[in-house]
């Protein structure tokens, strides 16, 4: 593969890992102005320097600063909760910004993710869909507020894993719909889909007259569930059901685990003929800890009527692949979720520490000027990167121009640029295989090895397979089969390596 095709693929991997599987981002500087696109719609300022400059002004300009001056007009506690995110996150990025117009940052707390998020969320659907004026009007209603809210999480983590989605017509009363449809790029499969959140007083906007009085979080589940499958669904279902509960401590098993999976299990056994859905539990609880910055999505999978998806039972881990392939769309969607809102920070999904602290960015196949080897300087080709993330240094593989004999060069790495190779891997050093990638389950390292292995040739597969107590078998197999043989034997031999040295 040529170095500028590698680099592009590389870049974009970069790109998809900020910004999702969505429509890309569309920016560019004119002058002093930034231009970005939001469907149909440009907008410009000289004031944006990252895109969550944008956003914070895009939601603004979204909500109408009409109502949102009235709503400032009123005392905190009285205004509308995006008007108290409002507050917070102003008072919050005062307390981390060093000086007036420079470019900071600062740990995501709660409330980044409820007004960062919620103006993230309106941009993707007026870039990827379109932003209905009713549905900008439910968020404004504070009676509407919680289920446009959660509808606008959902669809934000649909886009990002790859679902072309189709708004209803909320408008037309002569008949039951579900909220919208989302079609995966990857498989063309269509689903409907229906959210649904646990109205709480005293959280987003409810009261005692429309809230919940049970503190069980699992309470509207079932009626949840039931309220949805009513719902006529010409294709595959996705019901998304959120808990509205305290989040759970890092390290703790959430306290409405059990009881929820017992309620679905009991839904289960109540399903009319040829009933199913892919049912997504869900606790986003960072509106209950606006100032806590490790907030965190919490999830729970389950396939109503689906016997091989959110099960749990022993199989092996060809079946395990298998079963994840079939069920795909799904297991991206819980990937999009967990990593939920994930804001871009720049325009073009260049690393933050490339774009905002001008640091260069070594890239596998270029040439570059190392004035710090031999005495004067050395014009090389750099060939391979390792990072060794304890000493924060990379070690860099170079052929000098005109020699045969390689070099091993060493650089020390900004916190920032260790930052941005920790969350793209060797894709930030013009890589397209994340050849130093970490897993931290067998599932993880079997897949690891399926992509190493999975353009073997057959032959070499067989050799490798020389010593495969089925060997017979495997020949009778063809070459991916051989391939998920082939990588579980050698998973399990590395788990047990692994647990063998940690006892």
């Amino acid at each position: 593969m040529e170095d500028g095709f590698r680099h592009h693929i590389s870049d974009e991997i970069m790109r998809t890992k900020q910004q999702g599987l969505g429509r890309p981002i569309i920016s560019t500087q004119l002058k002093d102005q930034t231009l970005v696109v939001a469907g149909d719609t440009i907008h410009w300022s000289k004031n944006w320097k990252t895109f969550p400059d944008f956003l914070g002004d895009y939601v603004r300009t979204t909500l109408g600063s009409t109502w949102g001056n009235a709503e400032l007009g009123k005392p905190l506690r009285d205004r509308h909760p995006i008007l108290q995110w409002y507050d917070t996150q102003c008072h919050y990025q005062a307390s981390i910004q060093e000086k007036q117009g420079e470019v900071f940052s600062g740990p995501m707390t709660g409330v980044s993710y409820c007004y960062l998020g919620l103006a993230y969320n309106l941009y993707l659907l007026k870039h990827n869909v379109e932003l209905q004026s009713r549905l900008v009007a439910r968020l404004k209603d504070v009676k509407q507020f919680q289920g446009a809210y959660y509808e606008l999480i959902v669809a934000n983590c649909l886009i990002r894993a790859g679902f072309q989605l189709e708004l209803e017509d909320e408008t037309d009363q002569t008949t039951k719909h579900c909220e919208f449809s989302a079609r995966s790029i990857a498989t063309g499969k269509r689903y409907w889909i229906e959210a649904k959140m646990r109205s709480v007083p005293g959280v987003l906007g409810k009261t005692e007259v429309d809230g919940s009085t049970s503190s069980d979080p699992t309470s509207r589940l079932s009626k949840h569930l039931s309220d949805a499958l009513r719902k006529p669904a010409p294709d595959e279902r996705m019901i998304f059901i959120d808990l509205n509960a305290e989040p759970t401590l890092d390290g703790e098993t959430p306290v409405w685990l059990d009881k929820t999976m017992r309620r679905l299990e009991d839904r289960e056994r109540d399903l009319s003929q040829g009933q199913k859905a892919y049912v997504f539990v869900t606790n986003m609880a960072f509106h209950r800890r606006l100032n806590d910055p490790g907030a965190r999505c919490e999830l729970i999978a389950h396939g109503l009527g689906i016997h091989d998806f959110g099960k749990v039972r022993h199989v092996r881990l060809p079946e395990w692949y298998r079963q994840k392939q079939k069920h795909i769309d799904a297991h991206n969607l819980i990937h999009s979720f967990r990593n939920f809102p994930q804001i871009p920070s720049t325009f073009d999904g260049r690393p933050a520490s490339e774009v905002f602290e001008n640091h260069q960015r070594l890239k596998v196949g270029e040439t570059y000027f190392f004035d710090d080897l031999g005495d004067e300087g050395l014009v090389a080709k750099i060939t391979s990167i390792a990072v060794n993330e304890n000493e924060k240094r990379a070690y860099i593989a170079i052929l000098p121009s005109g020699s045969s004999n390689g070099l091993i060069a060493a650089r020390d790495l900004s916190d920032f640029e260790l930052a941005d190779y920790k969350k793209y891997g060797d894709a930030y050093f013009g890589e397209t295989e994340d050849r130093n990638s970490k897993t931290e389950t067998i599932f993880e390292l079997y897949e690891w090895l399926i992509r190493c292995y999975s353009k073997t040739p057959r032959a070499k597969l067989l050799e490798l397979a020389n010593d495969h107590p089925q060997l017979e078998r495997l020949k009778a197999l063809e070459s991916f089969e051989i391939v998920l043989e082939l990588c579980e034997r050698w998973a399990l031999t590395l788990e047990q390596g692994q647990n063998g040295a940690r006892s």
